[in-house]
């Protein structure tokens, strides 16, 4: 981690009114090398790199950057929480039904919200969540090989014709 990156984090705590410790600015740094990482996975990223960190002192923290909006808690139903570092921009997630994989999607209309409600039943609606959910291009290919395999179909083109 170079010095002006550990500098920016030092601004953009003390900006948003925290205290500069070395527990957050791991976890920060966790956040953003680990984009979408859930709990679990920042919380080991942060050990590797300080040690000893209890999970309670992690759950603080991506609370209390959440809560500031220096990183965005996304929940996909069914699934952990996770974090990331992109914010303030317009993009929803897509995620593999198989391996849990989640990739940022761009909106499509470019400026927040991207979907208009049928009846905002009052609310000054700012934002649209949406989730995409299917398979990832690597579980696609293991499927295909997977059931290539099954079949008896032979994926190596060397061996066409071959009994």
């Amino acid at each position: 981690m170079t010095r002006e990156l550990s500098a920016e984090d030092n601004a953009l705590l003390r900006r948003h009114g925290l205290q500069v410790t070395a527990q957050r600015k791991a976890v920060l740094r966790a956040v953003a090398a680990r984009p979408h990482g859930t709990t679990d996975e920042i919380c080991q990223v942060v050990r590797g790199e300080m040690g000893a960190i209890s999970r309670q002192a992690v759950y603080d923290a991506l609370a209390a950057f959440t809560d500031r909006g220096l990183i965005r808690r996304i929940q996909p139903g069914g699934a952990p929480a996770r974090y990331e570092r992109r914010v303030g921009d317009n993009h929803h997630h897509v995620i593999c039904r198989t391996c849990d994989r989640m990739m940022d999607v761009d909106c499509a209309v470019g400026y927040a919200p991207c979907l208009t409600a049928g009846d905002s039943s009052g609310y000054d609606i700012d934002e649209a969540e949406v989730i995409y959910w299917g398979r990832c291009p690597g579980c696609i290919e293991a499927a295909q090989r997977h059931e290539d395999q099954g079949s008896g179909h032979r994926t190596d083109p060397t061996k066409r014709g071959e009994t």
